[in-house]
């Protein structure tokens, strides 16, 4: 695969994907509203939001006359009892959700969108994610550690936050926030499950 991509992202652990399988990216950052408005699905809510990243990369594109590549985004979502949980917005926030995972198995909704020629195509590939029973000092000392602050659901699976997944049903490259095998299938242009 000799592709170079414009990565519609400022996540490190997307940049880190990209590398571990050789695909060659310029990263331009996303301006987009990532507010949940009426999104009550989050396969919908991090669909929605991938295509917007997309197409905010296309724009400058565009804008700046930079040389057309193919576009890739990604958005995750970390859902608890139907509830989205986001990027915390400070450390009680980060210990509610931590306390909400704690000895219970969550869904993570990864969205990619890859948009070449004005052609968006979406996947979404789902996890389920089962986390032991947390103390509230192991909570404190993970929130202490700075690692929540800027995850989904307050955990970075690919961190410190590994030793709380129990089981993992699913994607790991998808709970990190860009699922590898679905995106390479969208870059060759091949089905899903042949």
């Amino acid at each position: 695969m000799n592709t170079h991509v414009y990565l519609a992202s400022a996540s490190p652990r997307r940049r880190e994907l990209l590398d571990q399988i050789s695909i060659a990216y310029t990263v331009i950052k996303p301006d987009v509203d990532e507010s949940r408005l009426d999104d009550v699905d989050p396969q919908a809510y991090t669909q929605r939001i991938a295509v917007a990243k997309a197409f905010y990369v296309n724009q400058v594109v565009g804008e700046q006359q930079l040389t057309v590549h193919p576009i890739i985004s990604a958005d995750t979502a970390v859902v608890y009892d139907q509830q989205i949980l986001g990027k915390p917005r400070n450390t009680g926030d980060a210990m509610s959700m931590l306390n909400l995972l704690s000895g219970n198995t969550h869904l993570v909704y990864s969205s990619i969108c890859l948009l070449a020629e004005q052609n968006p195509q979406v996947i979404t590939q789902v996890s389920k994610v089962a986390f032991k029973q947390l103390s509230k000092q192991e909570i404190k000392e993970y929130c202490d550690s700075g690692e929540p602050a800027d995850k989904a659901g307050a955990y970075g699976i690919q961190g410190l936050g590994a030793k709380f997944v129990k089981h993992l049903n699913g994607s790991y490259s998808g709970v990190m926030g860009l699922p590898l095998y679905e995106l390479t299938c969208l870059l060759e242009n091949k089905p899903l499950y042949e």
